[in-house]
């Protein structure tokens, strides 16, 4: 009984991480109708950046302020100056542009830094508080909580409550009209890009410390968890997103404790099929309106 709730306590932990992540692409998809697969790789390229600051300065909190304002910059980037110009006929043609810019930011990220993993400080300990003789959460596990935690409550509230949020959501689900109504769909399209990469560099500056360490590929593994996380829950469900995550977290904690993490990977790989299979859009998804 120890042991399983130390797994659920941890598997929840990463399992919020996973939900960021997952928040990320949900709010891609949403603005632009693809799935970003070179969000990790963007969230490599910030967390290199943050950490360097960091090294730089002695100043965690310095290095994450410049991570996050660097996936900013760099999800704008991405899209005025490359997915802007690909031709959306095709959902495939977005698939393999995306994945060109991963090989291109894992390629520069391996000449600049190398390909070697390089060491990720906490800002807080890892040491589980004890409650009799069970682990439960570390001060870092409460970070990662209010950290993910802050993010779903400001875009909940950005999306509800303010004009801008409304803007996007209608450049998103009827760019034609919001033309005619004076919306500016490119700048929604713009900022959407911008905020899922500030969230995909939050969850990547969160889950570095966790794993190994910096190393280009580093995100290679969490894409996969995130992706069938908003999956799970829906891609076009911000609530699923983060059930997802958590679902996720959890399913490869119980598998890593129990039958061992070289059979972690095959669990997700699992899930994501019976999901894809039994229920495609997801289990937040919305029932769509009868054409016929």
């Amino acid at each position: 009984m120890d042991r399983f709730l130390y797994l659920t306590f941890d598997g929840l932990s990463r399992g919020a991480v996973y939900a960021a992540f997952a928040l990320a692409l949900v709010l891609i998809w949403r603005a632009a109708r693809i799935v970003n697969f070179a969000q990790g790789a963007m969230a490599v390229a910030t967390a290199y950046a943050g950490y360097s600051v960091t090294n730089a300065t002695g100043s965690y909190w310095l290095g994450f302020i410049v991570a996050i304002v660097g996936g900013l910059v760099l999800g704008a980037l991405v899209e005025r100056v490359v997915m802007r110009f690909v031709d959306h006929s095709s959902p495939l043609n977005g698939v393999v542009v995306a994945l060109g810019l991963v090989l291109i930011i894992q390629g520069v990220l391996g000449m600049i830094y190398g390909n070697e993993f390089r060491p990720a400080e906490a800002p807080f300990s890892r040491d589980a508080f004890q409650l009799g003789d069970v682990a439960l959460l570390s001060r870092y596990d409460l970070f990662v909580f209010a950290a993910v935690g802050t993010v779903v409550v400001l875009l909940t509230l950005l999306f509800t409550r303010t004009s801008t949020g409304l803007r996007m959501r209608a450049a998103a689900f009827a760019p034609d009209v919001s033309r005619l109504l004076g919306v500016p769909v490119s700048g929604m399209l713009t900022l959407g890009w911008a905020l899922a990469a500030a969230v995909g560099s939050l969850a990547g500056m969160l889950v570095v410390p966790t794993e190994l360490g910096l190393h280009p590929n580093a995100m290679d593994l969490l894409f996969i968890s995130a992706f069938t996380a908003a999956v799970v829950g829906g891609l076009d469900s911000p609530v699923g997103a983060v059930v997802g995550g958590l679902i996720v977290g959890l399913l490869l904690t119980y598998v890593s404790g129990y039958l061992g993490a070289t059979v972690a990977p095959m669990a997700v790989l699992i899930l994501l099929v019976v999901v894809l299979l039994g229920r495609p859009d997801g289990l937040f998804s919305r029932a769509k309106a009868r054409t016929a």
